[in-house]
């Protein structure tokens, strides 16, 4: 028996995929088809993908082609799979001819002719419409995900504007800086908001009066009322409101949420979790109360805690150093039936930022600065069994939270798949009582 193995995306599964299966079947007496999985994906930079992995792999499976179907999930994994199943030809597209020569010292290499004509790029595009995207509020962080945008097909930014008179142009010429809101919404249908909390509220309404699909950098909303408010508007009129907290659509951290679903360190007793930064330009004597350390870090602390431990907590109490109207310093103790969370946030005052989640099986570590995951370890009283999670991104990762974006308004599903609205609440609960202090 001759068998033959091929890999690919088979993103939006077309004619031109499956004449590709069809020449590779043709070369032996068994097809394997190995599909790439999400992760894998981002972890190589390829963002456009439609599709989910079990998605893809059921449309393969539909051809009735493959005699098995595999998940690819790593670099290397082609010559482990070919020694793993006896394979005897590796086959793959023309468009990659010359990159795979070297599986030749394990297996005959195959290279097949595209179908002309069809492209699951030509298809994406022509199925999902462009994303036009304004800017609102000019800054270092707005600059970077001005940058990360141009890795995620499907949107592109338009515009610029901001309520402060005194702005730098940080986008160096390559973005059109509107004065008027008036032209600021011509042309677009999403809105990206990096602005001050406090401008949060009225920023979102405004997007959406307009008909446009929000990005919010977090916290969303000054408190529960705000939320619900926006999010009705939202429902109404079929847009998306989507948290820009870019930690979320990691690849690590997803991994991470699913490893401790799915029991491997016991139920969880308790989150600790903190953030904090030095900024040159910050100055405690100058900054207002929307300025200090719980504004900026307050979503972003909050959630591994929402996300593993849920939005119905039974009591929350904060411990707030001020220096003038802003805080620099605030630790949060959030108590639930069976568990306990705290955060500590800081802004002028450094502190660890890493994070512990301690289960009744063992615990997992997260080392500083944990936002920006791409590593963490799974611990147990048997040292031995530490097990220890890679998983790169790419850039900033801002790109990975523009992607989901625009996933989530060509899906047509108001709620996106990796928050929900209830969670969201949750953020905007947690707000409120620092605010009540």
């Amino acid at each position: 028996m001759t068998t033959v193995i091929t890999y690919g995306t088979y993103d939006l599964l077309h004619y031109g995929h499956i004449r590709l299966l069809e020449r590779a079947k043709a070369l032996g007496d068994k097809l394997i088809v190995g599909v790439t999985a999400d992760a894998y994906d981002q972890e190589r930079g390829k963002l456009n993908v439609q599709q989910s992995t079990l998605e893809r792999v059921e449309a393969i499976k539909a051809t009735g082609l493959a005699d098995q179907v595999i998940i690819e999930e790593y670099e290397g994994q082609k010559i482990a799979d070919i020694q793993k199943y006896d394979v005897d030809i590796f086959a793959i597209g023309s468009d990659w001819r010359g990159k795979f020569d070297y599986i030749g010292d394990y297996c005959k290499v195959v290279y097949l002719e595209r179908t002309r004509g069809v492209s699951s790029t030509e298809i994406r595009a022509a199925s999902n419409p462009m994303v036009k995207c304004g800017i609102r509020g000019i800054n270092r962080i707005s600059k970077k995900f001005f940058e990360e945008m141009q890795f995620v097909s499907g949107i592109e930014a338009d515009c610029a504007i901001s309520d402060d008179s005194d702005f730098e142009d940080c986008f160096d010429g390559r973005l059109n800086i509107v004065d008027s809101y008036d032209e600021f919404y011509e042309g677009i249908n999403a809105v990206a908001i990096f602005d001050s909390i406090d401008r949060h509220f009225d920023a979102v309404m405004d997007a959406l009066n307009h008909g446009c699909h929000v990005l919010c950098a977090g916290p969303l909303f000054m408190n529960e009322a705000e939320a619900k408010e926006a999010f009705a508007l939202a429902e109404e009129k079929g847009l998306v409101i989507f948290d820009a907290v870019k930690t979320l659509y990691f690849p690590a951290f997803e991994h991470l949420l699913l490893l401790i679903a799915s029991g491997h360190i016991g139920q969880v007793k308790s989150i600790d979790v903190s953030c904090s930064q030095i900024p040159s330009d910050f100055d405690p004597k100058k900054a207002t109360k929307f300025d200090g350390a719980l504004y900026d870090w307050g979503g972003l602390a909050s959630l591994p805690i929402v996300k593993i431990l849920g939005t119905d907590y039974k009591d929350i109490e904060y411990f707030v150093h001020r220096e003038g109207e802003a805080d620099l310093f605030t630790q949060c103790l959030i108590r639930y039936d069976d568990a306990v969370a705290s955060f500590k946030v800081g802004k002028g005052v450094k502190t660890e930022g890493n994070m512990v989640i301690t289960g009744t099986k063992g615990y997992v570590y997260v080392a500083a600065p944990w936002w920006k995951i791409d590593y963490f370890e799974v611990r147990h009283e048997d040292l031995r069994a530490t097990r220890r999670e890679f998983y790169r991104y790419a850039g900033e990762g801002l790109r990975y939270e523009a992607l989901e974006f625009v996933r989530t308004i060509n899906s047509g599903n108001l709620h996106h798949r990796l928050q929900s609205e209830e969670e969201i609440l949750c953020e905007a609960r947690i707000v409120e009582a620092f605010s009540n202090q």
